[in-house]
């Protein structure tokens, strides 16, 4: 297993604003080994596969053309929503409820 030297963990320490003082070197020797450990052991993987291919892909010919249409004038939507529509904004339920 491969370890840290001691430049390696100084320039962590520096990185991560700690002073020597402050930290157990041997604990944070340690604790960093483990982890360069950890990294070995998932290196061991095959990670050749493409992680996007879990995801659906898009093709751009298949997207909606960018153009401009009209919206909703404000009487319409407030013909639609009138016992929700209050001096030009909406009344929507509380989200928060009791100790948000």
């Amino acid at each position: 297993m491969r370890t840290v030297d001691e430049t390696t963990l100084e320039n962590l320490l520096y990185l991560s604003r700690l002073s020597p003082e402050s930290t157990n070197m041997e604990i944070l020797k340690k604790q960093v080994d483990e982890i360069v450990g950890y990294f070995e052991i998932l290196s061991k993987y095959d990670d050749s596969e493409n992680p996007y291919d879990a995801y659906p892909s898009t093709q751009a010919e298949k997207l909606r053309e960018d153009e401009i249409v009209p919206g909703l004038d404000m009487k319409d939507v407030k013909k639609i929503n009138e016992p929700n529509f209050m001096d030009g904004y909406f009344q929507v339920p509380k989200v928060l409820g009791e100790g948000a």
